[in-house]
């Protein structure tokens, strides 16, 4: 197809996409740091009120627990941990980067409603498996990110994508390699490195839809069953929405029975509740 896209294409658009505001992209670079000098972020985050308000509504909602209603960043911080912080931040950022509208078929709510479901899930699987709850909360947020670039730098292209899914009954990953050549993943990795996101974040986005790929870590396994997990209880209300494929070894990798699955599709839901009234809103 004539239309086809490649990798090189993307990397070309990215520098036209909206960018995270300067504070988000430095707590990006700094993720793997330990000498971070918290309080002058903290001030820098604080000048953008609309940032700072969001970031602060999640760290007082349920999903932390706090017995103290936090009221700046720098309280934040000191109740929750930098690495919290920083990821409710990105979160708060993302999330109301990128315009709407601009992709006729796409619907920008649905895609954000999957993605922090992924990301609640996400959390609640890491919390049983003792693994950074942080981590995965950011990774499950951010693991489809490379749908929006498609739909923000080809919006004609992706809407072709998504009417050959409705006709083919097909995965929204095979239409996109059969319409555009190239798919979110192959999109997100491209952003991931744009925007200098963590060796940790670039794996599980990579690794999300193929977590037997060797090298695509533990993370990119939370990440995948989160997905098809939240697919399945259907969270975003996506009509006609297919649940992916699950790979037997991410399954078995994470070895829970099916008391505790119960316990984190219930626990899912209620996180995703309150925090997309967080980001949503």
């Amino acid at each position: 197809m004539s239309n086809t896209l490649s990798y090189d294409d993307v990397v070309r658009t990215l520098d036209d996409l909206p960018s995270l505001p300067a504070v988000v992209m430095e707590l990006l670079n700094s993720i793997d740091q330990e000498d971070v000098d918290i309080s002058v972020l903290a001030k820098k985050v604080s000048y953008d009120q609309a940032l700072t308000a969001k970031t602060l509504r999640l760290a007082n909602s349920s999903l932390y627990g706090l017995q103290v209603k936090v009221t700046t960043i720098q309280q934040a911080i000191t109740y929750l941990g930098f690495q919290t912080t920083r990821n409710l931040i990105t979160a708060a950022a993302v999330t109301g980067c990128f315009a709407e509208g601009h992709c006729p078929g796409f619907d920008h709510k649905a895609f954000w409603r999957h993605s922090i479901a992924t990301a609640a899930c996400a959390k609640v699987l890491a919390r049983q498996m003792r693994f950074n709850q942080d981590y995965a909360f950011t990774a499950g947020l951010l693991h489809d990110i490379g749908r929006l670039v498609l739909v923000s730098c080809f919006p004609n292209h992706y809407s072709e994508a998504i009417a050959y899914r409705e006709q083919h009954d097909c995965t929204m990953l095979d239409a996109e390699r059969s319409v555009l050549g190239v798919d979110h993943v192959d999109a997100g990795l491209a952003l991931a490195e744009h925007w200098n996101f963590s060796d940790t974040m670039r794996l599980a986005i990579g690794g999300h839809h193929d977590p037997e790929a060797p090298g695509a870590g533990f993370l990119a396994a939370i990440i995948h069953v989160a997905d098809a997990i939240v697919h399945a209880l259907d969270l975003a209300q996506v009509q006609d929405d297919l649940v992916p494929p699950v790979s037997t070894v991410a399954w078995t990798a994470l070895g829970l029975d099916e008391e505790v699955y119960l316990q984190i599709f219930r626990e899912t839901e209620l996180q995703y509740e309150e925090i997309s009234m967080v980001l949503l809103t």
